[in-house]
């Protein structure tokens, strides 16, 4: 249950640890690119260990997830329409005393995300499976080094993507590693081009089973999952329950399912509820017209 993190997602974990890590070599500043999360996890690190940060945010990034980062004293930069213009422009912002904390391509951060597979074991729980959401891959990369140092290298893992983040389920389609032209998601959190290239290599050395849901599916779970568990998540964590709220053949004959329910503090109950009105409006007007050129064929 990683909606209950501090910060409000996973990302606490890993960059926790990075920062942590770059603090006790001296850095006296740290930035960092997000479309969330990940800006919240830093800003809130930076605060517990007395450092300034700043966050570069794209035009796509939520009012809440802006106030969510400002609140633990970060400043915000938003700058370009995706997550990979806000990254290059963080680049040109650090300097020699300032610490550059990616997302989600960082060793340190797959090493801290691997904590959950740890706990897992301390507290001698066996799952035959693995259902997780993917957006740059970091949470995949560090649950699957989790796996292998626990001895667990054998229980495979579902990587859920929505339709129009689906940078990793291309690449396997393709066969190499591959960048998509945008992200068509609403889903932002999982707003990667391109997904890390560990990740990609990790699907050559680990059973991972690809899976893409569309965004009415995660959203329809991120509701479904408040009425539950009276927890809100993102739609980038929806894609994941999306597939045991409607289980794909991968679940169906599995008896112990890990899911990282991975969360996201920049949402609302009504902020869902007008996406669903919005995907349902869009579905039935495609519908619609579908049923009118066969008509008329």
């Amino acid at each position: 249950m990683e909606a209950l993190q501090p910060s409000g997602s996973f990302k606490l974990r890993g960059i926790g640890h990075a920062c942590q890590h770059y603090f006790s070599e001296g850095a006296k500043r740290f930035i960092s690119s997000s479309g969330g999360n990940a800006g919240i996890a830093v800003a809130y690190s930076g605060r517990k260990l007395g450092l300034p940060v700043t966050v570069v945010v794209p035009e796509t990034t939520s009012k809440r997830a802006i106030e969510a980062i400002e609140q633990e004293d970060a400043e915000v930069i938003i700058k370009g329409a995706t997550w990979q213009e806000a990254h290059h422009y963080s680049l040109d912002l650090t300097d020699s005393g300032s610490v550059y904390i990616h997302p989600f391509d960082n060793p340190l951060l797959w090493t801290g995300h691997a904590t959950i597979i740890d706990e897992i074991r301390r507290f001698n729980l066996h799952p035959d499976a693995v259902v997780l959401s993917v957006g740059g891959g970091g949470l995949l990369c560090g649950i699957i080094e989790g796996l292998h140092r626990n001895n667990m290298s054998n229980v495979p893992v579902l990587a859920v993507e929505t339709e129009g983040a689906d940078s990793l389920s291309a690449s396997l389609k393709a066969g190499r590693h591959v960048e998509l032209d945008g992200i068509k998601s609403i889903a932002t959190s999982l707003g990667a081009k391109k997904v890390a290239k560990a990740a990609y290599d990790w699907c050559h050395k680990h059973e991972v089973v690809s899976h893409v849901v569309s965004d009415i599916e995660a959203v329809d779970s991120c509701l479904q999952f408040s009425n539950d568990h009276r927890i809100l998540v993102e739609p980038a964590c929806g894609a994941s329950l999306a597939a045991l709220y409607n289980p794909t053949d991968f679940v169906k004959d599995k008896s112990s399912i890990l899911v990282i329910v991975c969360g996201g503090a920049a949402v609302s109950i009504s902020q869902l509820e007008s996406w669903k009105r919005e995907l349902s409006n869009k579905a039935n007007s495609t519908d619609a017209k579908g049923r009118s050129a066969d008509q008329q064929g």
